[in-house]
């Protein structure tokens, strides 16, 4: 299962699961005045509470016992609880954040001068450069909920006015001191390009999956309310133009998603400010939308006329389970509430009849993804139900699939309403309709990350041909294709490893027609012929 934001990032999750983060529904402060209730000197509050960050240690307003020691420590001056502060207290953190973390929850909001962060107690400090910057965080996550590493977290203002720290300890945790100047140096770069905008660039490299405007929208929803996405594709490369309400909140979407992988090791977001300071959205489609008018046009004009006849506006939320933001986000591990588990099977529909087969279903749908099992159904045979391992596979499929010239008819690839393919029982006749693939040795991507998933493209002309032996030569292979059907116009071995090479055939419906049948094509007592769609063309 490919889950998103591998990269340990703090990954979204839906803001209906999550509790509210307005402070006035929590204690105020109390944990923070628990842990700072130290009868020893600041030897013992490091050995007990190993509260150490940036050289500061936390401790209370100095007393007649402890005077001798809270010279040596440092101090965090207390004042009325529930007035305003610099200081600002974060509960309910992961065990596992750091202090880049931490500072990154405060660097949209100004200059962050230090900060503290207690694992044991799953709390933390921030302190910023005045009280208007930390007024304005916390109003900012009364309204909506601070999250790291999917943790709802809470955030208040704290007790104490500010960090002092001490010299002795200054150089005690290297992780915050580098937090913070990174922080720093993010200020000083932002003043010398140019201050952000609401409007965010968003470039998705190494896209082995697919990722639509759905995708984009609940991700980047999780951070806060997204007014308008544009999605285009510049330089062979995936992008799109997300706009929010204010600057503050496109910056924590930069801060929180740059960097991030939608799966594991893939569709890695890159994130900058674009220089656009609001989108002009002409339709609501697939490529791009307005929330914030449901009434514009699709661009469609058939789709158009029925919207106008129906009275309903495109919103661009399908029906459930069977959107793309559905399979995607549920293959990511991303489950939305009341959203049904991802499904694996598809129905794919207006095939040929006389043609169709289990084997050629399971050839062809086998270039997106390892097919589990297929069933035609008995009695409407043009209908048929593949069941793939994984449910991003199901969408790579759909994606590229859907609507495909394939033995001279347009077949339709939707997900299907059945969560798994049944087999027949024991003795119940079945015509070899059905067959089971669980254990075929032809999957392509039985190994995690298999490489096999950047060398998917949308069928073509051009065939990708591998394991070609040396015995093998360009005139035997292209006998071979022709005899089954297709007429080659090109081919070409590659010059750096004759095992490989490409062939071009006269439409891309031969091309389907050709992967089913030579895929696997036995060329000489050891070796069997390698085929895939190719980006190239000859």
């Amino acid at each position: 299962m490919k889950r998103p934001f591998s990269n340990n990032p703090a990954r979204p999750t839906s803001p209906e699961s999550s509790p509210p983060c307005s402070p006035h529904i929590f204690p105020h402060d109390d944990d923070d005045k628990e842990m700072l209730q130290v009868q020893r000197g600041s030897d013992e509050l490091l050995s007990q509470t190993g509260a150490v960050s940036n050289g500061s240690v936390m401790s209370p307003a100095p007393n007649h016992a402890d005077n001798n020691n809270d010279a040596k420590k440092v101090k965090l001056d207390t004042k009325n609880p529930g007035a305003p502060s610099r200081v600002i207290h974060i509960r309910n953190i992961p065990n596992e954040v750091t202090e880049a973390e931490i500072v990154h929850l405060g660097i949209p909001f100004g200059k962050v001068t230090n900060v503290l962060v207690l694992k044991g107690k799953n709390q933390a400090f921030l302190e910023m450069s005045d009280e208007v910057c930390a007024t304005t965080m916390v109003n900012y996550f009364t309204n909506c909920t601070a999250q790291l590493r999917g943790r709802a977290v809470y955030v208040q203002f704290s007790n104490h006015k500010e960090l002092k720290t001490d010299q002795t300890h200054s150089n005690a945790n290297p992780s915050a001191q580098a937090a913070l100047q990174a922080a720093q140096a993010l200020v000083n770069q932002t003043d010398t390009q140019g201050g952000p905008n609401t409007v965010l660039r968003v470039i998705v490299e190494h896209m082995i999956y697919p990722v639509t405007l759905d995708v984009l929208y609940q991700i980047f929803s999780r951070v806060g309310k997204v007014l308008k996405i544009v999605t285009f594709t510049k330089n062979n490369t995936f992008q799109a133009l997300i706009q929010y309400p204010d600057v503050v909140t496109a910056q924590a979407a930069k801060m929180t998603l740059d960097g991030q992988n939608i799966y594991n090791a893939c569709c890695t977001l890159r994130i900058e400010y674009s220089k656009l300071s609001n989108l002009n959205v002409k339709y609501n489609n697939d490529k791009s939308r307005d929330y914030t008018n449901p009434n514009l046009p699709t661009g469609d004009p058939a789709l158009d006329s029925a919207l106008a006849i129906g009275g309903m506006p495109f919103t661009g939320m399908p029906l459930a389970g069977v959107t793309p933001t559905a399979a995607a986000l549920g293959a990511a591990g991303i489950r939305l509430p009341g959203q049904p588990s991802p499904n694996c099977v598809l129905l794919v529909s207006n095939l040929n009849e006389e043609m169709v087969t289990p084997d050629a279903l399971f050839t062809l749908f086998g270039v997106y993804g390892d097919v589990q099992r297929v069933k035609i159904l008995f009695n409407k045979k043009d209908n048929a139900l593949v069941q793939m391992s994984e449910p991003h596979q199901t969408q790579l499929a759909i994606s590229h699939l859907d609507k495909m010239k394939t033995w001279g008819k347009q077949i339709r690839v939707t997900l299907s309403k059945h969560q798994t393919v049944q087999l027949p029982k024991e003795g119940q006749p079945d015509a070899g309709l059905t067959k089971d693939y669980s254990n075929s040795p032809l999957h392509r991507f039985k190994k995690p990350g298999s490489k096999n998933y950047q060398n998917i493209y949308p069928p073509s002309a051009t065939l990708h041909l591998s394991n070609i032996p040396p015995t093998v030569d360009e005139e035997q292979i292209k006998e071979a294709f022709t005899h089954a059907g297709a007429s080659v116009k090109a081919f070409k071995f590659f010059p750096k490893d004759r095992k490989m090479a490409l062939i071009q055939l006269g439409s891309v419906e031969e091309a389907i027609a050709a992967l089913i049948k030579m895929h696997n094509f036995q060329l000489s007592d050891s070796s069997h012929l390698r085929v895939s769609f190719s980006k190239s063309t000859i």
